[in-house]
């Protein structure tokens, strides 16, 4: 029975389970996006996102819980320093997993996580208003455009034949 067994054992023992999800994490907080498959992605959302939580409240213990899962120094100082002040106000969902389609060696789901805050095209869009519409209806569209290419078609042979001249 699969009571109590919900996350991704991902086919590999616990070991190297926690050390590909801590590996992968200090690429996430150091390179920012990574690409991966989408299996790996999920429970690496899973894994990285309460350490990012973490990192909200620079203190000691906070610090040493962190460095007792990644055990990089230079990752640790990078998610207290840099990455805590960008997620400040988000109450949470650091990443973002995007799809990228198939792999063509052995047709696996790809895509990359990203941190959220730290994606530049994705805040650009986001920033700015957005434009409203008017609503058109299709029934005065079709009756302006016939009208307009009517005209359009006289004149063309007529300014054809002296150009033939």
């Amino acid at each position: 029975m699969r009571h109590n067994k919900k996350f991704n054992h991902l086919s590999r023992k616990k070991a190297h389970r926690d050390a590909l999800l801590a590996n992968m994490t200090i690429s996430l907080i150091m390179h920012k996006r990574i690409f991966t498959t989408l299996a790996k992605a999920k429970a690496l959302r899973v894994y990285a996102e309460p350490l990012i939580n973490r990192a909200k409240e620079d203190s000691t213990p906070n610090r040493r819980l962190v460095f007792a899962h990644l055990q990089n120094k230079e990752a640790v100082t990078e998610l207290f320093r840099e990455i805590a002040q960008k997620i400040a106000n988000r109450p949470g969902g650091y990443t973002r997993i995007l799809k990228t389609g198939n792999r063509l060696g052995d047709n696996a789901k790809t895509c990359f996580i990203e941190l959220v805050d730290y994606n530049e095209n994705m805040l650009k869009d986001n920033g700015g208003k957005k434009q409203t519409r008017t609503r058109r209806s299709r029934r005065g569209a079709k009756n302006a455009a016939p009208a307009a290419e009517a005209p359009a078609q006289a004149e063309t042979p007529a300014a054809e034949a002296p150009a033939a001249e």
